[in-house]
């Protein structure tokens, strides 16, 4: 006979192997048991060492292992229309910038974007986040940056809002106004100064972004506009990232990093000092093989460097229509490891323990671990690492959403 008071559950999942990803490694458990209460985990553990339990649902997962639910950090998920004949113009050797400067590229996008409704947006975008969430993703990011407009930003990101709404997945809202030229500007320095003046406040005042992002590139913006945009940024609280170093290296990271930015994305170019700088600011490096493959670019990460000084190493889709048109978070972290040469282990922790952090969601999001958010995934493998090893097929066994089982649309 016992006297111990037993832990109150919504429900118990077992029957699997867990790779918690603590502290960005495995920390495996086998044979384990998931306590969920209120849409959190509240024990987790060997299961047989489970105390004296009362759940609503107990949950045999009949084998697999668990990993937390998977985090795609940065993507450009709305967007109208698509870019395949582009993909065609590359395929015939016409190179990226070319295209942009012909008035394709993000350009296109733009036009796109404006010309469609907010529900043929939602339609649209709806399609690829199903392919995602499918793939085992519970957290997403997605920016603006097709509109260009005080409208069409905050239709891009209303409709972001709209996709959290509908799906069973967490959406982070990033304000990527700072992307491209629109067409009704010649100016840069004048439109960044309209971003600052105008679209950014406006954004604050109606709590439609997590954080704000900017292309800085020879094609987009420089540095010194770029830490404009920023200054603004951060004196309306908003944290930031910045798209930097895929091109060319520009010093674009090092002074993101100044402004302690939540993450440095491709980065393909950056050298050690902007890797010391990341160090020292906790700014998280995303990498995003997808476009690297799909613009057959040469320059690699320098991934030794980044271990060498502790920088998190994030993976992400980087899902758009013209450089990295990639529906599979699982294919990145399977190219993260063929064309960057990261560990299997690596790549898990860049899906999610990492990927978290790169979005300011470290404390809640990432691993499985008391105090969490219950977002994870059941697959259908016999090791972690298998979900770096194979190209596609249908792995997920169980997806679980704060604590409940989802795989389409909210209920």
């Amino acid at each position: 006979m016992t006297n111990e008071t037993p832990i109150m559950l919504d429900s118990l999942w077992r029957g699997a192997h867990v790779a918690t990803m603590k502290n960005g490694h495995y920390s495996v458990i086998e044979n384990a048991a998931i306590g969920v209460l209120d849409g959190r985990i509240v024990w987790i553990g060997d299961a047989s060492n489970l105390p004296t339990y009362q759940t609503q649902k107990e949950h045999d997962l009949g084998g697999g292992w668990i990993t937390p639910g998977l985090i795609d950090c940065h993507t450009h998920l709305v967007f109208g229309g698509n870019r395949a004949g582009e993909f065609e113009q590359r395929l015939n050797g016409v190179s990226y910038q070319d295209i942009a400067k012909q008035g394709g590229g993000i350009a296109s996008s733009v036009k796109a974007t404006r010309d469609a409704s907010e529900a043929e947006l939602i339609a649209s975008a709806s399609r690829r986040l199903k392919s995602l969430m499918a793939d085992g993703v519970t957290t997403i990011e997605i920016k603006s940056g097709y509109g260009l407009s005080l409208d069409g930003e905050l239709k891009m990101l209303c409709v972001a809002t709209e996709l959290e709404n509908q799906f069973p997945v967490t959406v982070k809202r990033t304000c990527l106004a700072a992307h491209a030229m629109p067409p009704e500007f010649d100016d840069k320095d004048a439109y960044i100064d309209f971003l600052c003046d105008t679209v950014l406040p406006k954004v604050a005042a109606l709590g439609m972004a997590d954080a704000v992002d900017a292309f800085c590139e020879g094609i987009a913006f420089s540095t010194e506009q770029v830490e404009r945009y920023f200054q603004t940024a951060k004196s309306l609280g908003l944290p930031v990232k910045i798209h930097a170093e895929q091109l060319s290296s520009l010093g674009g990271t090092r002074m993101a990093a100044s402004f302690k930015a939540l993450s440095a994305d491709h980065i393909e170019f950056i050298e050690e000092e902007d890797v010391k700088a990341m160090a020292e600011s906790g700014t998280v490096a995303v990498l995003l093989p997808g476009a690297f493959f799909t613009l057959k670019e040469t320059q690699r990460p320098p991934i030794a460097l980044l271990r060498q000084y502790g920088v998190p190493m994030a993976i992400a889709t980087d899902a758009n229509p013209g450089t990295s048109p990639a529906l599979s978070l699982r294919l990145m972290m399977n190219m993260s490891c063929t064309l960057f040469g990261l560990t299997p282990e690596e790549a898990l922790a860049g899906a999610t323990i990492h990927a978290a952090k790169a979005l300011g969601m470290g404390d809640t999001h990432g691993s499985l671990e008391v105090g969490k958010t219950a977002d994870f995934v059941c697959w259908d493998v016999e090791s972690p690492g298998e979900l770096s090893y194979w190209l596609g097929g249908n792995l997920v066994k169980h997806r679980v959403y704060h604590g409940e089982e989802h795989q389409g649309e909210k209920a």
